[in-house]
């Protein structure tokens, strides 16, 4: 498998604790400013150029930006110019030999945690989803509007992704329950995530295999990993306890699922896809709680470089 890390377009510390941890592979955010055209190859000549002039290639576009895919996800009246970016997108993709982008279809709530705060081994914090402290607003869409809205953009973007070569991710709902509020959510089970890459019908049409979000689904990941394995194009290596409606992230070594066991199962199926640690524990000295802070990362990406290293090698 390829190691990476997830890094945002401007340089910060998190490059160089990638770089210190051997990693010469990322999984790049593009920048969200006003100022980036996601249209202009010389800005995405700029990007490029500053993850290789640092060692680091880029191999998966995450997240999908939002700027664009908010709107294909709501069907509003921007969606057939979001779409049309996108396409672009994907063209400029292929010049820079970016093959995967990672998308989801959580429209107008994202990821979502409803503590940041959580205390786990030493005292370190993680974030996590509690359905009774859900706070929901007056957003609404429904399951056949989000079904809709999907297959209008599958249907748009797959001949471009097979012409240009691009991978596209599907990552499940987080959390994968039916509806925040009045929010429907779709990609919330294997039968629904496995309707959704049939509708596309294609080889470029593919998964993200976030296995605490397939974990929390209830489903059994020694089955859904086999089964979809030539669709797994990434993989989110991340752990977490509890179910669907009330759960937490971990230490990657401490949750219900047994990280070892998930590594050697993707040898054995023949999966070699980029994989990055995700949702990390705030560590003693740091502030911000995102589950993206940079040292709980460096104990995520050394414990995922050897199992990676005792499996493949």
């Amino acid at each position: 498998m390829i190691l990476t890390d997830y890094l945002r377009s401007e340089r910060d510390i998190t490059w160089d604790y990638a770089k210190q941890c051997g990693v010469n592979h990322g999984v790049i955010r593009l920048p969200e400013s006003k100022e980036f055209d996601i249209c202009d190859r010389s800005h995405w000549e700029k990007v490029c150029a500053g993850f290789r002039d640092f060692g680091i290639k880029p191999v998966v576009i995450e997240p999908m930006p939002n700027a664009l895919h908010d709107h294909i996800k709501a069907g509003d009246e921007k969606r057939d110019e979001s779409i049309e970016k996108v396409i672009r997108m994907m063209s400029l993709m292929n010049e820079f030999d970016i093959r995967t982008i990672c998308f989801n279809f959580m429209a107008h709530v994202g990821w979502c945690r409803t503590n940041h705060a959580i205390r786990e081994r030493g005292g370190a914090l993680v974030t996590g989803f509690d359905i009774d402290e859900y706070k929901a607003d007056e957003k609404s869409i429904t399951e056949a509007e989000l079904w809709s809205n999907y297959g209008y953009f599958i249907k748009a973007v797959i001949p471009y992704a097979e012409k240009y070569g691009i991978r596209l991710a599907l990552h499940p709902d987080d959390p994968p329950i039916p509806e925040l509020g009045n929010v429907s959510r779709i990609m919330i089970s294997h039968d629904n995530i496995k309707k959704a890459i049939q509708m596309g019908n294609s080889e470029f049409l593919g998964v993200t295999m976030c296995q605490a979000c397939y974990q929390m689904m209830g489903e059994n990941l020694y089955k859904v990993i086999p089964e979809l394995s030539k669709k797994i194009f990434f993989v989110h290596f991340r752990n977490a306890t509890g179910n669907k409606f009330h759960f937490h992230e971990t230490f990657h070594d401490n949750g219900d699922i047994k990280m070892g066991e998930m590594i050697a199962l993707y040898k054995n199926c023949g999966i070699d896809v980029p994989v990055r640690v995700d949702h990390v524990p705030t560590m003693a000295g740091e502030t911000e709680n995102s589950g993206y802070t940079a040292v709980g990362r460096l104990y995520a990406i050394g414990y995922l470089k050897g199992l990676l290293e005792g499996t493949y090698q």
